[in-house]
């Protein structure tokens, strides 16, 4: 069962994952959003959850919670395992 297979925190209000398209650095990142996408959205369907792609950009994911709290996290270089592990402790998801 994948780590992301249950409803997030309501008060995890967005998360916005940022990559390059064809960057081999970004890799993992774009493995992890074709594999975990699916399953976060069907868990948690009115949360908002934008994939923005541009040439260039090193891999991040920010995730943002009530009262304004943004908290953010690194993701260039890692594998797939490994963003999803980064992305559940920013989400405080066990």
């Amino acid at each position: 069962m994948s780590t992301f297979a249950k409803t997030l925190s309501p008060a995890l209000r967005e998360i916005r994952i940022f990559c390059c398209q064809s960057n081999q650095a970004s890799a993992g990142t774009r493995q992890f959003i074709l594999s975990t996408y699916p399953v976060i959205k069907k868990h948690n369907p009115d949360l908002p959850v934008m994939i923005r792609e541009a040439n260039g950009t090193p891999a991040r994911m920010f995730a943002r919670f009530e009262r304004g709290v943004e908290k953010h996290v690194e993701l260039d270089d890692l594998s797939s395992s490994d963003v999803a592990a980064s992305v559940a402790r920013i989400l405080s998801v066990s």
